[in-house]
């Protein structure tokens, strides 16, 4: 696939979105990375346009955590990056904080309402930190780590993706109807 290029207000090309997996174990490979993956398969189902996925696994290091999103928005060009884990009240939980560092503007919207939908499921969900922001054209979204949770709280909150990319200038992302309907206003 070609890559994407940014021809003034509009992005030709495939959308980019970075997928990137915290954990310090599945990145020494003391157990498989099952977070990325989920990701990966939930935008194969939800996302209709062309995309291409740049996949990352690093531990829940601040700094790296820092730098990676920064690289994947400034340098790789995603449009969108998709973090899974990290996000928990431990001491080594540090993804909100990596993001809060590197977004020039934060969504809290989005960790509310993921918080929200995984109350139905479980009440631990308001251990979880999960949040958003945006970085120049990006946009970050951190998911928990638990597969069945990635694939609830991103069916929540991806309606309101496609929309916050056209707002912010990013690529144009259109979902399949049958899974997930975005939301744009009728201009």
């Amino acid at each position: 696939m070609s890559e994407p290029v940014q021809i003034g207000p509009v992005k030709i090309g495939p959308v980019k979105i970075g997928i990137v997996t915290i954990s310090d174990r599945a990145s020494r490979g003391v157990y498989e990375d099952k977070g990325g993956p989920a990701i990966a398969e939930e935008l194969t189902r939800i996302v209709a346009s062309p995309w291409v996925a740049e996949a990352r696994v690093i531990p829940d290091e601040l700094d790296l955590i820092a730098a990676t999103l920064t690289e994947l928005c400034d340098v790789a060009g995603c449009d969108l990056v998709v973090t899974t884990g990290g996000t928990g009240p431990a001491p080594r939980d540090v993804t909100p904080e990596a993001t809060e560092r590197v977004c020039d503007k934060m969504m809290p919207g989005f960790g509310e309402l993921m918080r929200s939908v995984s109350l139905r499921v479980v009440p631990t969900a308001i251990l979880s930190r999960q949040t958003a922001g945006i970085r120049g054209r990006s946009l970050i979204v951190n998911l928990p780590g638990k597969p069945s949770a990635i694939h609830d709280c991103l069916m929540a909150v991806f309606p309101a993706i496609p929309y916050c990319l056209d707002l912010i200038g990013a690529g144009r992302i259109e979902t399949d109807p049958q899974i997930c309907v975005a939301f744009r206003p009728k201009s």
